[in-house]
């Protein structure tokens, strides 16, 4: 088995935090009941719920804010699906609020309760729900037809889900083109699926047109194999975009040519905030275009070019446009190929982005190098930092004083992943240390397949196990002995869940020539040569 394959293999075990359960929405369900119905500032200002009304608006809660938070989910694929749930809790609380300012039904308002929460659902029309199927014109009458209803407010539409035949799009077309104005965010992703190329280049001819002129905020076009075809096919709608906060062409099939019709179509991104390519063809070539978008738009907070076939030429590039996003909060440029020389020019960017909160930067070749001067970066311009992944970089245990340093700093840390890089037990200690002061809101740290044996799986296990938010150790895919599997299983045994599976964990591997084997002599001497190790120091 190649290595592409094994690390494969290891991404497959990733425990994914989404979707929840139907019990943990159901539990969620009575928790926002008892919110509606108890006694807090929220009610003594605007009046709680009976319990009847209280629960019928909170299915209807937990259900909006579910399908919003599987939505974010399902355009982040590769996570593991930590933002969904944040997202999925902050919308139960918007929600929550807005149903309690409306306060309780008096006996002179008649309108159902089910009516007065779809106050903050009428603005949000969404076919996307049920099984991907072909929508030809005589569906397409009747499910479109609450967006012909006079004075609806629908300001956001989804299309998504549903594959639109050219007699679709003529019934769509006169529709969009009455509510143009009023539309704010438009989703078209994965609307033309399994459609020949000549009926989907001219459904999306039309559905251009008929947005042409709108002002929209946010558009979502991924999952449409656009290439530049399909690109230029939207032009009419690009052309006519000045206040686009967030763009999504994601797994769009954004070849070179692509990439540049993007960079030449889109007028203005001085507004944008949210720009989203991940899984594309893009190559080099293509970043380089897409590194004009990105100068071009100062006010980004979240980019994500992940997966997009980039090299050292194009990775440098894009390193270098990011210097203008003084904003950035979130970038995600996963499995890519830059190597080292691209990662010392993201190092350069770094030193210039002081909102850093999430930086995803596995897969992409850095070696000790590139990684040495990201991680320098990010200590002295992101100690605010909350996400650091930098798995299969091949990272040794030379770069691991220089990481425990930044890590010793960062102590708003809650996820850590160094996976797929050969620190070993060296490494692992010395990170190890780093993370055993403060880090009090660490949640996850993923140390598996670094080479690490029983002396740097225990520090490890001693140190998280201790923190108190702490959800998950991931070792596995190591060479750690039986009786250091049963150590930590030991340390772990008040919270079992918050250790991975050691199922991939091969306690006879490694060469063992690095003075770090299994048994017990070797593991204590090393550890023992790391106890008095300074974080700080270089």
């Amino acid at each position: 088995m190649d290595s592409a394959e094994l690390k494969s293999q290891r991404r497959q075990f990733a425990i994914k935090l989404w979707p929840p359960s139907q019990n943990t929405r159901q539990m969620l369900v009575e928790r926002i009941t008892g919110n509606l119905t108890s006694n807090s500032i929220f009610t003594q200002k605007y009046g709680s719920l009976n319990v009847n009304e209280a629960k019928d608006h909170a299915i209807r809660i937990e259900d909006v804010a579910f399908d919003t938070a599987n939505k974010h989910y399902e355009m982040e694929p590769d996570g593991d699906g930590s933002s969904a749930v944040q997202l999925y809790a902050k919308e139960c609380s918007k929600l929550i609020l807005e149903v309690l300012k409306r306060g309780p039904r008096t006996e002179e308002d008649r309108e159902p309760a089910s009516e007065k929460v779809n106050a903050f659902q009428e603005t949000f029309f969404d076919i996307s729900k049920g099984p991907r199927a072909f929508i030809e014109a005589d569906e397409a009458e009747e499910l479109l037809k609450p967006l012909k209803e006079p004075e609806n407010s629908y300001t956001k539409i989804c299309f998504s889900n549903r594959s639109f035949g050219l007699g679709a799009a003529r019934v769509a077309e006169p529709i969009l083109l009455s509510i143009k104005d009023q539309l704010k965010e438009v989703d078209l992703s994965d609307f033309i699926a399994g459609r020949p190329e000549t009926e989907a280049l001219e459904v999306m001819n039309i559905f251009s047109a008929a947005l042409e002129g709108s002002i929209l905020k946010s558009l979502n076009l991924s999952n449409n194999a656009l290439g530049e075809k399909g690109v230029r096919a939207f032009g009419a709608l690009f052309r006519s975009q000045h206040a686009l906060e967030e763009l999504y062409l994601m797994n769009d099939g954004i070849s070179e040519e692509a990439a540049r019709a993007v960079c030449d179509l889109i007028p203005s991104t001085e507004k944008l905030r949210i720009l989203q390519f991940h899984n594309n063809m893009t190559g080099d070539e293509g970043a380089l275009a897409i590194s004009e978008v990105v100068k071009r738009s100062p006010l980004v907070v979240d980019f994500r070019c992940s997966s997009t076939r980039i090299g050292s030429e194009g990775g440098v590039a894009l390193s270098e446009s990011l210097e203008t996003c003084t904003q950035l909060k979130k970038l995600d440029i996963r499995d890519n190929m830059f190597g080292v020389e691209a990662g010392v020019a993201l190092g350069k960017a770094f030193s210039k982005l002081t909102d850093l909160k999430e930086v995803y930067l596995s897969y992409l070749n850095l070696e000790d190098e590139g990684a040495i001067a990201i991680i320098n970066a990010l200590k002295e311009s992101a100690p605010l930092l909350e996400v650091l992944e930098m798995a299969g970089n091949d990272i040794t245990a030379e770069a691991a004083p220089t990481i425990a340093s930044a890590l010793a700093v960062m102590q708003h840390l809650t996820k850590l992943n160094l996976a797929e890089n050969e620190l070993k037990d060296e490494g692992a200690i010395q990170i190890g240390k780093a993370l055993d002061e403060g880090h009090l809101q660490l949640v996850e740290v993923d140390m598996s397949a670094t080479s690490i044996r029983r002396a740097g799986a225990r520090l490890l296990a001693q140190v998280v196990v201790q923190k108190p938010s702490f959800k998950l150790l991931n070792i596995d895919g190591n060479f750690i002995s039986d009786e250091g599997i049963d150590e930590v299983k030991e340390m772990f045994k008040k919270c079992p869940n918050a250790l991975g599976s050691l199922d991939e964990n091969d306690p006879e591997g490694g060469d063992g020539d690095d003075g770090s084997g299994d048994d017990v002599d070797n593991d204590d001497e090393l550890e023992s040569k790391l106890k008095n190790l300074e974080v700080g120091q270089e």
